[in-house]
Parts: C-alpha cells; sequence; structure tokens
C-alpha cells in the first residue's frame, strides 16, 4: 500500500486519469526490465516462477496494454478505502488495489523490492509455500489495516484514515521483509544508520513516513503486522498449512494433461526400449539356440582404490548402464569378468559370450 491520501485530497489522488498508474513517465520502466533480465537470464539463476508472475500481474495492471485497458477495472474504482469496503462490502478494493500503482516511481521502487525479496524467498521456500504466504500476507496486510482504520475511529480519530485511498503492494512486501529477516542476525545501512536486519521493516516504516509525503501509514504498519502474524501461525502449527495444500493441489491439476500427454508419447515407442540402458528385447536372451552377446554401458565414477588387474592407476567403479565399446580388448574382459556374476543372479538366462570380439 505505498501511496495514500486523504479523503479531502481526492482529486490529486485520481488525477483525472481512468488507468492504473497517474504519474508522469520518468524512464524507469526500462531500467527494471533490465535489472529484471539481468536476475533472470543470468547463468545458474534459479529463476523461481511465482515472482515472475507477480511482477508480469502488477506490470499488466500498470501499463494496461491493447485491450486490457477497456477490461481491467480503473484505480478509482479499486482503490483500498477501508469506508467503502466495509459499507458495501466491496472485496474488489480489497483484493484488487494491492495491484494498482500511483505512477512510474511508485511502481519501480515496489517492483525492484519484489524482485529482490521475491527470488530470495522462493528460491528458499519453494514456489509453492511461497505462493500460499504472499496470498496470505495480501488478505492479512489488507484485512489488518481495515481493522486498524475502523478501531481508530472507534476510539474518537478524526476519520482521516478510516476514509483514506490506497494502493501499491508495499503492504505485502513490508510482509515479506519481516519474514525474510526474521532469523537474521546481520546488520543492514538503512540512511546512515546500522540496524539489525530483524527490525528493518520497523526503521523503514518510520524513515518512510518522515520522508516520503502521502504515504499510507497504518497500509505499511498492517503488513508489518501481518508478517509477525504469519510467522506465530507457521511456528504454533506444524505441518504444511492448508492454503499450500490447496496450491499444490491446483497444480497437480494442471500438469496432470501434461504428463498424460507424456505417457502417450512413452507407449507409443517400441516394446523392449528402454531410455539410457540400450534396447533388450521382450523375449528370451536365448533366441533358436543362439546365444545374444549383451553389452553394458559403464559409467566412470570417481574412486580411491584400485582394482587387482588394471596397474597400479586408480581403479575405476563402474555402474551398468546401456552399450559402450572400450578401447581394449583387455579392459572389456576385465568388465565382463566383473559383471558376469552379477547379470547371472539378476537375468540367468543372459549368458555373456567373451570369445565374441
Amino acid at each position: 500500500m505505498g501511496a495514500g491520501m486523504s479523503s479531502g485530497r481526492r482529486r490529486s489522488f485520481y488525477g483525472g486519469g481512468g488507468g492504473g498508474g497517474v504519474g508522469r513517465p520518468s524512464g524507469m520502466l526500462p531500467l527494471l526490465a533490465l535489472q529484471v533480465l539481468l536476475e533472470y537470464g543470468r547463468a545458474g539463476a534459479s529463476r523461481p516462477p511465482v515472482t515472475a508472475a507477480l511482477l508480469a500481474a502488477n506490470a499488466l495492471v500498470y501499463l494496461r496494454p491493447g485491450s486490457l485497458d477497456a477490461l481491467l477495472p480503473s484505480l478509482h474504482r479499486v482503490a483500498f478505502n477501508p469506508h467503502l469496503i466495509i459499507h458495501y462490502c466491496d472485496l474488489t478494493r480489497f483484493f484488487l488495489s494491492a495491484f494498482y500503482h500511483l505512477s512510474e516511481t511508485h511502481f519501480f521502487y515496489n517492483m525492484t523490492s519484489l524482485l529482490w525479496k521475491g527470488i530470495q524467498l522462493e528460491t528458499s521456500m519453494g514456489s509453492v509455500e511461497f505462493a500460499s504466504m504472499v496470498a496470505a500476507l495480501l488478505g492479512m496486510s489488507q484485512g489488518i489495516t481495515l481493522l486498524l482504520s475502523k478501531g481508530l475511529l472507534l476510539f474518537g480519530n478524526d476519520a482521516a484514515y478510516y476514509d483514506q485511498y490506497a494502493v501499491g503492494f508495499s503492504g505485502v512486501l513490508f510482509g515479506m521483509k519481516v519474514v525474510l529477516n526474521a532469523w537474521s542476525d546481520d546488520y543492514v545501512f538503512l540512511h546512515g544508520m546500522v540496524i539489525p536486519a530483524k527490525y528493518a521493516a520497523w526503521a523503514e516504516l518510520l524513515l518512510i513516513q518522515a520522508f516520503i509525503p502521502g504515504t499510507s501509514l497504518i497500509g505499511h504498519l498492517g503488513g508489518i503486522l501481518a508478517g509477525l502474524a504469519y510467522l506465530w501461525l507457521k511456528r504454533s502449527f506444524s505441518g504444511p498449512d492448508p492454503l499450500s495444500l490447496l496450491i499444490s493441489g491446483i497444480g497437480k491439476v494442471v500438469r496432470w494433461p501434461v504428463g498424460f500427454v507424456q505417457k502417450l508419447f512413452r507407449s507409443g515407442r517400441p516394446q523392449g526400449y528402454t531410455a539410457s540402458r540400450g534396447r533388450v528385447g521382450r523375449g528370451s536372451a536365448r533366441e533358436n539356440g543362439r546365444v545374444v552377446r549383451v553389452r553394458t554401458m559403464l559409467f566412470l565414477v570417481d574412486s580411491t582404490s584400485k582394482l587387482e588387474g588394471m596397474g597400479s592407476r586408480p581403479s575405476r567403479r563402474f555402474a551398468v548402464g546401456g552399450s559402450r565399446d572400450f578401447p581394449d580388448d583387455n579392459r572389456s574382459r576385465v568388465a565382463d569378468e566383473l559383471l558376469e556374476p552379477i547379470l547371472r543372479a539378476s537375468i540367468p538366462e543372459v549368458h555373456i559370450d567373451r570369445n565374441r570380439a
């Protein structure tokens, strides 16, 4: 909930536009795209899919390309307002306001933060649990913000927070920051101050409120409290949470058609075909009194022991696989002698013909 305005500043909040972002372009979008490409394009990158999907969803809502401009609701229709949500039970404002941003600067900083936090958390937690956490933080941060604004009104507040409009993904990001640094013993450098990482979210809350006007204090505070609540729930209840099980079940349903097609293609292979182990027919290895010679592929495995009969060099330990010829007949004979008892014990009908070259 990165930016919020009171009801008295409603015109400046909407800016006269109906789209996702109302600020003047400042050239930050190419820089954001470059950061995403560097993170997901580098060699060995984990490329977490849920983080990429969240970035794409926020980008599509902000840019509103093509026909999406007519399909997506306008910013003034989804801006988070506690009074309207409670009075009209407006779930559109409750859930969708997090994916809207006021300006290019607002969008850039939130997505940069999401890119950095999302990659770290999803890589360590796994995609299913990370998706479950984001969904939980979204619901809890919005719900806590709603309760805080209503509570302040009941305690005699002048309705500034209760009739405040706000948009942005910052509430979820504050919750992610709490989860990311919960067990960290590191220190962070924040605007000239060195503070423990576990308290960085609280320091950032105060600094943003002091130096960036128009931000939503209770929206950011709701995100921090949501992160603390999520950690407490994870510690209190062992095992996978119901939301993770639901997301995992949906993933299995989505992957089932792909697996079914793969099985169809596998069933079309010739009988007796085994991937990476060569081809051995279904029938007996002895056909019409003829001895079938079985060749094996031997994968070299590191070993420090020595094998008698192969000189003073370090020996080789082997694993049975498909088919490959040895460079000389001596090694082939040694390997056959080693493997013959194993093959006879597991496949009695197969004989090794060592006399054939």
